[in-house]
């Protein structure tokens, strides 16, 4: 043995432990003594803590630590090693003298070991994965049952030969195995070795240590289960170890059950490694982290839901038992058979199904004495027996514990649900009391007992029961909590008497009793071993063949009851133990079975059924008799079917057509509510996603390793055209192109995703979409892989997909695509909810949402149409196929289940191709529903002309088994020459398809493709090919199949994994989809009995042996919807019946009544019909219990036969052989004397099998657990299956958890699995446990989940063409793009800007200029035209004249990309003006300051108080008063400033309703520039401006503007600016400036301008005037610089640009200058105009008026022709802002113009609008009303005193000032049709008016405030003296007084 603790032993308590242990050997014959030195190592103050209660009290001093030693305690005195000796050799793995004893190296090589010495294997905690071998003398190692070990150790290295190391503590330090606890050959001497058949040196059994390791912690929950989720208290000394659990190491397969004895050369069970989880919270101690970088497995404590579970620091004997956290747990130490049983149980992931919530480890601590298993247990028993341990102390067992499974699922089960209360504690809820122990036993006797006697038992229906039990008992207080808030003093529950452990085992008995001994009770009295001892005496003797569950109960002595569960039913103990096996362990085990040649006994066994000899015999023959001639009808017809070709010589069928590639409206709904979902994420204010910035969309999609999945990716992205239309490839591509964008995820994906990276990185303008296809497979996290050095392709999805580079990148969104999004919807899943998109139901409230030609049927149609009874069922068992297997199983134990049901299934293929070919003996030998598939299978090409038939999915999920299947079938099909009739597939993920030369040439023929190499890629270009595919692989990976699948055989599927995504993704393969058109076809009235819930099954002794295959004798009690198909009842008349029709037309099969019309059609050969019968399902009969005969109670035309066989107990099959035989080919029923009594078929009209794919979805038939799963409801009304554990990576997070509910839409579902599901260790999301709730979400991640089948690929591919075109359509504005109004009109003069080149314009010359007073802006198109002397305007010079609802048709626009020079909205978001939009770091957001601003105006009369918002970012461009900080102004700049760095001319821009939509943000127009901006809002807007603008200045308008036009801004604007600038030149002067020298200039622009572009001009020659020109996009800083820079710039009043059209002609860019109006965007001289001011009231037109009196000023009005600007149409907002509405009624009658005004003091509606718009409206329409003379009358236009009002498009005016000294036109040879006066003040004067000639009949309209303003006017102008005035010529605007209506006079010229 090993060194003490330096020196440590006591030689008194030596002595003592000797004599104890001697004392205990002597007394007892069958206990091993525990090893005395280990109870010495430690004190037991020292001892590690953490182990479960309840141990007895001499259990108390000794504990192991668990395999791997992270010890949660550690020891004081932590163990130090020796320092090694200088110089040699430290490295892991080697000794000391640097050999390598690594068995993987030297496991060929030889090793010389001395007599008596055995080679071992010892684990190292740094290499956890490696054994190093080791030579032991065998007297120190135990014997077979763990006993007689001498104590100490002697061995030898092999590796370096040094011999005689007499300490194990020696030894180890020379093989380097670097301990970190005292080292013990019990814990690192764990495995013999031996030499395989090849001679290599493998890993043996385990060693079987016994003794002190008795009490040894149980390895506990393995892979999966381990993922013991953590309380969140436990943040404390947790925090330091981030990653929680050391993942585990790949616990091997629990294969090494099935073999004993150290020869076995299959690697045995190493110990389940579970996950660390640190129970005690209290010290850092209990977290001794691990060593250096060690994969050391740490040990797994039982952990309790509440972080209050931590046990004490010592283990006190009155620690209580109920602890949920009272921990046991290590590893088995060693014991060979210990582990193994162990381990059967534990180390693998508990399937779901069968297990709870695995979210504790349960170590329970075994006592008192071993209980031995008996030998040839397996032999008697037939299957093992699965013990789930219960409450309380489990016994040790010992012997051959190779045939029984020790499970802790059932004690995880009950240690959750006694947690439950724990979930009320926070209500104060202290005395609600969980389940007790006995009640929950009491329950799982009750449960047990109802299960029937082909059901399995399930962990969720256990864990459902205590939960509705628990809640039922505490109803009353839990309302209470749930309603009233915590009370200090809850009231007393109510009591009911609880169950004692005295009456716990007579009430189990009790409810027992009833069960026909389906139950067994066994009482103990003082332990669970003699229970256990005597069940297995039981089970030896026989006595328990009826039983399925023995309950042991031991209850005694008031302690705590014990108890465990065997299950020893053959069916469920096969079930269960095969259940606790992970897929991997699956593989390999099933894998073992085929290498090593077990599966031969199988084969051996079906050759002795067939009577004629071996079946292979009889293929021989028959292949001997028919080669050379083949005479066969069946191959006949196959070889003349060519010629059955119509003339073009193309097959005459009209059934096959591949659909054309497009796009349903789901897809389209789905892909756009991608798009709403991207959107939303970019519009969120987190800043996730810039959609503004991105130009293009490029995308990767990743796929599983399925090679089949990758050509069906490449094919759908080929055919969609998306690569085309996101402009990533041109016309002509190749596929070597389009495999860019898919990324198979295999050991090749990392650099394809890593060049994916780069691009992303290089191109941070493209947005690149992510799509992980089948997102649910494969979420092992990479850090838990690294460890598991399993299969190096799984964890990529995690390394690759959830690298920091992909989470980090602003332009990378991730989109998850999957029918099974459960694993994603955890607790720490990094999808948001509200990023989550589910497929729209296709119906709601009975509407069809969504008008598609197709039906989808899926799963839950499936369910509906087989529960229905209406129509044939679609989803089917076959019994007799079950039987079969279920007696196999008893006669093969030791085989897995599935090979057993792989070699029963395609022997069953295998007489069924036999049979259909001829040798129609075999059809006994397989059952009704193979026999129906092959015969439909084979036949179906018959039935068309160009041999299209139907496929057959074979599902094997098992890969070896599928080869084997593959290699079968295709050697019974090449014996039989049916090599032509149909192909059979092997499916692999890892390959592709391969299909025979002949089928290739169909396909090629059928598809009209002509390339030579064509090889079929994918299954769906299998369409129409009869063909069997074999479907291999675990998980299906999203392959889609053809429309000409008819039957989905999947009785192979792994039943015992039940996992909702496993069995959800094996049924999906048959979704479809279903033509609308026509219905599915109803079965006829006997399918009403479909639903029949008792049809009883053959009544046949229990006892009795399978004699031969097909009479699969095996009783099963009355089942629900048991299928009676044709062996199940021996002699069946029916099924005979059925494998009559099954081959001859099964339509035929419908045993109708004699009156049914359905007989006609019988005799039609098979192809068609297929999918309406399913003979084995029609034949649903009832065998009476006692009865002789089977009668059948659908077709009362057939006479029943006497049955001859059910006399005896051993049923022959030969009987019923011969009775069903003779009938096969009699008529159907017996009314219908048409069907043929021989093997020939009556030829009929034909029908393609293709007709039907589109009408019926497949036929699926399920093994009986899973049929029974799934049609099975719970009480929610949903499919057993969905309440399953939803995947394998998750767990429950708590068993106090509702059931999904039948109600609940997928977004429900979402959050209840988020809710209630935790993630495994293993899964990738583990790890994303952030403490803010928010925060763990990833921005930029979505998740599209929907049925399998329905065209999820096809949405995506949409959503991206949408997303590309929303881009474009991001990066596009629409700007007007209208041509220039009035060119023909232009000013015909001498003069012209001939300086062609000059870049500003000459003062000088430009003077010298006429104005143009002709508008020729487009927007002005419906205005009156203004007259110049220069003009002689014919009527149809003014183009055409629109109509007034003409106006409304929307203007000319052109789609603009965005330049980089753009000025944008509040939607726009980059990282550049993240600082110009107020993001900025040092400012808070939203941080500014109200100030106050006022200034006198003598024409308002008062004073006018402005308000400005001032950021604190933009203070610095304002003068503060100090102190006070009153703001006193706006500093401007100086005309000599020179700088580039800035634009000097301040920008302001009115603006109404457009607060998001306004183009605001001019950072990218001024190209980064200083510049000033203020946006000029009105009072009641200013709070939503300043929320969407907050870094903007805002200059807000007195409230009396709240309803003003632009004008009222316009004249604000300029008054303030004027005043600013005489206050800056006050303030300047003060510095020594000059007044003149101070900047003038404001920019007053609109809100829609967008672009600024710029003409360059190329001259041809020197003096030439021909030169080319061409626009080009520049920044509005560049245009202003330019500008502002010109030449005696200030003695310019008003300085424009053009507006942009496309149709811009070289003559408006000919000359660089023009002296004309300008509009939109204007720079003004606020010192020159300072006299001239826009008229506050306007609403339209302001800026005409205001060009024509800055014109009639003599001031000059200059248009750079070389810069224009675009203008954005946006639909909101502006001068629409205004709605003119009835002030009376509510409702929005629409007013027309003509109702604008009215006569004084009439009963008219009044108007809810200013007076000026609706005056403005009116002129604009109804103008002819008070100038009719005007009409059209171009040449005397209406005389407009001191304002230009539009009034219309048919009258032009003439607009004079009458300011002194102002420029007007020459009037002098005018005659002018109308006067228009309006609100004219005192320069108008009676002498000025009589200047004007009028023509006779000419009007007059005065406008005035009030009536009595409008009389003073007539008096004071003496109108009387030339117009004439009626009464009945006054009106007003149709205002209310108090809206201040404005007053008309009109009259007429005498």
């Amino acid at each position: 043995m090993g060194n003490s603790y330096a020196g440590q032993l006591k030689t008194t308590r030596f002595e003592e432990v000797l004599h104890n242990s001697i004392e205990a050997s002597l007394r007892s014959n069958n206990l091993v003594p525990r090893p005395i030195f280990s109870q010495l190592y430690l004190e037991a103050e020292q001892q590690l803590e953490g182990r479960r209660s309840g141990s007895r009290a001499d259990n108390e001093e000794e504990e192991e630590e668990g395999e791997g030693g992270l010890e949660s305690n550690s020891p004081a005195n932590p163990y130090q090693m020796h320092p090694p000796p200088e110089g040699c050799c430290t490295t892991d793995g080697f000794c000391q003298a640097g050999k390598d004893l690594r068995l993987v190296s030297i496991s060929n090589e030889h090793i010389d070991v001395p007599a008596g010495f055995l080679l071992v294997g010892a684990k190292s905690p740094s290499l956890p994965d490696h054994l190093l071998v080791c030579a032991v003398d065998k007297r120190f190692l135990p014997d077979d049952n763990g006993h007689n070990a001498l104590l100490g150790f002697s061995g030898n290295c092999v590796g370096c030969g040094k011999k005689g190391f007499c300490y194990f503590t020696e030894f180890s330090n020379h093989i380097n195995l670097k301990l970190t606890t005292q080292p013990k050959k019990q814990k690192h001497l764990k495995y013999y070795l031996v030499r395989n058949a090849h001679g290599t040196l493998t890993k043996g059994p385990l060693i079987c240590w016994k003794g002190s390791e008795f009490r040894s912690r149980q390895a506990s929950a393995s892979t999966c289960s381990s993922s013991l989720f953590q309380p969140v208290e436990n943040s404390g000394p947790l925090a330091t170890f981030p990653s929680e659990p050391v993942p585990e190491a790949n616990p091997s397969t629990v294969m090494g059950s099935q073999q004993a004895g150290p020869a076995s050369d299959h690697p045995s069970l190493t110990a389940a490694l579970g996950s660390a989880v640190f129970n005690g919270k209290d010290s850092p101690k209990h977290q001794q982290l691990v060593k250096s970088n060690l994969v050391a497995l740490p040990r797994p404590s039982a952990l309790g839901i509440l972080p209050n579970s931590g046990p004490p620091k010592k283990r006190h004997k009155g620690w209580s038992s109920e602890s949920p956290s009272a921990t046991d747990g290590g590893y088995p130490q060693g014991g060979g058979n210990r582990a193994k049983y162990e381990t059967a149980g534990m180390s693998c992931v508990p399937q779901v199904g069968l297990v709870g919530p695995a979210s504790a480890t349960f170590p329970v601590v075994a006592s008192g004495e071993p209980v031995s298993v008996p030998d040839n247990l397996l032999k008697i028993c037939k299957a093992k027996p699965v013990i789930f341990k219960g409450h309380g102390n489990f016994p040790y067992l010992c012997g051959n514990l190779n045939d029984v499974v020790v499970s802790p699922l059932l004690y995880t089960c009950y240690q959750n649900s006694q947690s439950i209360s724990r979930a009320y504690e926070q209500y104060g809820a202290s005395t609600i009391q969980p389940i007790s122990e006995e009640m929950q036993l009491l329950l799982t006797v009750y449960y047990l007992v109802q299960l029937a006697a082909d059901q399995v038992p399930l962990m969720e229906d256990l864990e459902q029961i205590f939960m509705r039990s628990w809640r039922e008992s505490h109803l009353t207080e839990i309302r209470q909590y749930q309603q009233a808030p915590p009370q200090p003093f809850p009231p007393a529950p109510s009591t009911v008497a609880p169950v004692t452990s005295a009456q716990l085992p007579w009430l189990a008995g009790l409810a027992a009793s009833s069960c026909n001994d389906s139950v067994h009770i066994i009482e103990c009295t003082y332990s669970l071993a003699e229970g256990l001892s005597e069940m297995f005496r039981l089970l030896i003797e026989g006595k328990l063949t009826k039983t399925n569950y023995v309950v042991i109960i031991c209850a005694c002595r008031n302690s705590a009851i014990e108890s465990c569960i065997a299950v020893t039913g053959k069916y469920q103990a096969r079930i269960l133990s095969e259940s606790l096996l992970t897929p991997a362990e699956y593989q390999k085990e099933v894998n073992y079975e085929l290498v090593t040649g077990k599966v031969d006994s199988l084969g051996a066994f079906f050759s002795t059924l067939c009577p004629e000899g071996d079946i292979d015999i009889l293929l021989d023959k028959f292949y001997q008799e028919n080669q050379g001639h083949i005479s066969s009808s069946l191959a006949a017809s196959s070889v003349t079917k060519p010629a059955s070709l119509d003339v073009s010589g193309l097959p005459a069928c009209t059934s096959y057509n591949l659909e054309p590639h497009r796009i349903r409206p789901f897809q389209l709904a789905v892909a756009q509510k991608l798009l709403s979902h991207v959107c939303s994420i970019a519009d969120s204010s987190t800043q996730n996603l810039d959609l503004g910035s991105f130009e293009k969309v490029d995308f990767l999609i990743c796929i599983p390793p399925s090679e089949v999945t990758y050509q069906q990716t490449l094919f759908h992205v080929w055919h969609s055209g998306v690569l085309l239309e996101l402009g990533l490839e041109k016309e002509h591509m190749t596929k070597q192109k389009v495999e860019q964008y898919v990324l198979k995820l295999d050991a090749e994906a990392q650099t394809k995703f890593k060049a994916f990276l780069q691009n992303s990185f290089q191109n941070p303008h493209t947005l690149f979409v992510l799509i992980h296809d089948h997102a649910h497979w494969d979420l092992v996290s990479a850090v838990h892989n690294l460890y598991s050095q399993s299969d190096t392709s799984m964890g990529l999805v995690d390394r690759l997909l959830n690298c920091r580079e992909v989470k980090e990148a602003p332009n990378i969104v991730t989109l998850h695509v999957t029918s099974f999004p459960y694993a994603l919807q955890t607790q720490h899943t990094l999808i948001s909810p509200y990023n989550e998109i589910h497929w729209p139901a296709s119906y709601n409230n009975g509407v069809d949402l969504y008008h598609e030609n197709k039906k989808y049927f899926g799963l839950s149609e499936f369910i509906e149409s087989t529960l229905s009874g209406h129509s044939l069922p679609l989803l089917r068992y076959d019994s007799s196929f079950e039987a079969m297997v279920t007696a196999l199983g008893k006669r093969f134990p030791r085989l897995h289940s599935a090979v057993i049901r792989t070699f029963v299934l395609v022997q069953h293929y295998a007489a069924a191709m036999m049979a259909v070919s001829g040798l129609s003996q075999m059809k006994n030998y397989t059952s009704v529903e193979t026999l129906e598939i092959t015969q439909n299978l084979i036949n179906s090409s018959k039935q068309c002309p160009c041999g299209h038939g139907l496929m057959v999915l074979l599902r094997v999920p098992c890969s070896p088994l599928a080869a084997v299947a593959y290699e079968r079938l295709s050697h019974v099909r090449e014996r039989l020459a049916l090599e032509e009739h149909f192909e059979i597939i092997l499916g692999n993920p890892s390959s592709g398809i391969t299909v025979g030369k002949h089928f290739v040439k169909q396909l090629k023929m059928w598809q009209k493709i002509d390339d030579a190499e064509w090889r079929p890629q994918t299954y769906l270009e299998l369409e129409g090919l009869p063909c069997i595919l074999i479907f291999s692989g675990m998980d299906p990976h999203g392959e889609s199949l053809p429309r000409s699948l008819r039957y989905c055989d999947l009785r192979l599927i792994n039943s015992s994994c039940l996992v909702r995504t496993a069995l959800e993704q094996e049924l999906g393969l048959a979704a479809y989809f279903v033509s609308n058109e026509v219905p599915l076809e109803k079965g006829t009235v006997n399918e009403a009995l479909e639903s029949d819930a008792e049809k009883l099954s053959s009544t046949d002794n229990e006892d009795e042996e399978l004699v031969t295959e097909g009479s699969t004798s095996e009783k099963r009690s009355p089942m629900k919807r048991e299928r009676s198909c044709s062996h199940d009842s021996a002699s069946s008349s029916l099924s005979s019946k059925a494998s009559s029709s099954a081959l001859c037309g099964e339509s035929s099969a419908q045993p109708v009544g004699p009156s049914q019309g359905e007989q006609a059609r019988s005799p039609q050969p098979c192809g068609p019909s297929e999918e309406v019968t399913a003979p084995g399902d029609r034949q649903r009969l009832r065998v009476s219990q006692g009865s002789q005969s089977v009668i059948s109670r659908h077709s009362p035309g057939l006479v029943p036969q006497p049955d001859s066989c059910l006399k005896t107990s051993q049923r022959s099959i030969q009987v019923s052989v011969t009775s069903s035989s003779s009938q096969l080919f009699s008529s159907g029923s017996s009314s219908s004397p048409t069907v043929p009594t021989s093997g020939t078929f009556v030829p009929q009209a034909s029908q393609c099998s293709m007709t039907k794919a589109c009408r019926q979805p497949p036929i699926v038939f399920l093994p009986k657990l899973v049929y029974d799963m799934v049609m099975s409801t719970d009480g929610s009304g949903l499919p057993k299956a969905a309440s399953l554990l939803p995947s394998h990576s998750v767990m429950w997070a708590s068993s106090f958890r509702p059931l999904l509910s039948k109600m609940m839409t997928s977004t429900e579902q979402s959050l209840y699995y988020r809710q209630w599901t935790v993630p495994r260790p293993s899964h990738m999301d583990y790890s994303n446990r952030s403490e803010g709730r928010m925060d763990r979400f990833h921005p930029r991640r979505l998740l599209l989940g929907g049925p399998p089948q329905i065209g999820k690929t096809g949405a995506y591919l949409q959503f991206l063409s949408i997303l590309s075109r929303m881009l474009i359509r991001l990066t596009e504005v629409d700007v007007y793009d209208e041509e220039e109004i009035n060119i023909n009109l232009r000013e015909e003069s001498d003069w012209h800007y001939l300086q062609l080149s000059d870049p500003w314009p000459d003062l000088e010359l430009f003077k010298k200029m006429p104005f143009d007073y002709i508008i020729h802006d487009p927007k002005y198109e419906d205005a009156s035209l203004i007259c110049s002397h220069h003009q002689s305007i014919k009527s149809e010079d003014r183009g055409m004249v629109r109509k007034p609802e003409d106006l409304y048709v929307r203007r000319q626009t052109a789609r603009m990309r965005l330049s980089k020079f753009a000025a944008y909205n509040t939607y726009h978001h980059c990282e550049q003006c993240h600082q110009y939009m107020g993001f900025h770091p040092r400012y808070q957001l939203y941080e500014s300051t109200l100030h106050a601003f006022a200034f006198s105006y003598s024409m308002l009369g008062e004073e006018i108080q402005l308000h400005f918002i001032i950021p604190k970012s933009k203070e610095h461009h304002f003068v503060f008063s100090q102190p006070g900080g009153q703001l006193e102004s706006m500093r401007l700049p100086l005309v000599t400033d020179k700088s580039h760095e800035y634009v000097k001319s301040p920008t302001f821009t009115p603006t109404t309703g457009r607060h998001e939509h306004g183009l605001f943000n001019l950072y990218h127009a001024m190209d980064g520039a200083s510049h000033l901006h203020v946006l000029v809002v009105k009072e009641y807007e200013m709070a939503i401006y300043k929320k969407y603008w907050p870094n903007h200045i805002m200059l807000v308008l007195p409230s009396i503007f709240n309803s003003a036009g632009v004008g009222a801004a316009h004249f604000l604007i300029k008054e303030l600016s004027y005043h600013n600038l005489e206050l800056e030149r006050n303030r300047q002067e003060e510095l020594g400036i000059k007044p003149q020298d101070i900047w003038p200039f404001i920019v007053i622009s609109d809100d829609s301008c967008v672009m600024w572009n710029m003409v360059d001009v190329d001259y041809a020659g020197e003096r030439s005037r021909e030169f080319s020109w061409s626009e080009r996009n520049v920044s509005l800083k560049h245009i202003m610089q330019h500008i502002e820079a010109s030449p005696n710039i200030t003695h310019y009043a008003l300085i424009g640009m053009r507006k942009w059209s496309s149709k811009t002609r070289t003559s408006e860019v000919r000359e660089p200058f023009s002296r004309c109006h300008v509009h939109d965007f204007i720079i003004l001289n606020v010192d020159l105009t300072q006299n001239v001011q826009y008229n506050q009231n306007r609403f339209t037109c302001d800026d005409v008026d205001f060009n024509l009196r800055v014109h009639s000023a003599g001031l000059l009005l200059c248009r750079f022709n070389r810069f224009s600007m675009m203008k954005k149409q946006i639909a909101v907002g502006g001068h629409r802002s205004f709605h003119i509405t009835s002030k009376v009624s509510d409702n929005p009658v629409a007013i027309v113009p003509a109702q604008y005004i009215c006569a004084p003091d009439s009963k008219h509606t009044f108007l809810a609008a200013p007076a000026q718009l609706l005056l403005e409206k009116f002129l604009q329409y109804h103008s002819h009303h008070f100038f009719p003379l005007s009409l059209k009358n171009y040449n005397h236009p209406v005389l407009s005193v001191d304002c230009y009002l539009n009034l219309g498009s048919q009258i032009s005016v003439c607009y004079v000032s009458s300011r002194p000294h102002s420029l007007n036109i020459s009037s002098s040879d005018l005659m002018f049709s109308g006067l228009l006066l309006y609100l004219c003040d005192s320069f108008v004067g009676a002498s000025f008016l009589k200047k004007f000639h009028f023509l006779k009949g000419a009007t007059l309209c005065v406008i005035c405030q009030d009536r009595n303003s409008l009389r003073q006017t007539v008096v004071r102008l003496e109108l009387e003296d030339e117009w004439q005035f009626r009464l009945r010529d006054e009106f007003q605007t149709a205002n209310a007084k108090e809206d201040r209506p404005l007053f008309f006079l009109t009259g007429r010229h005498i």
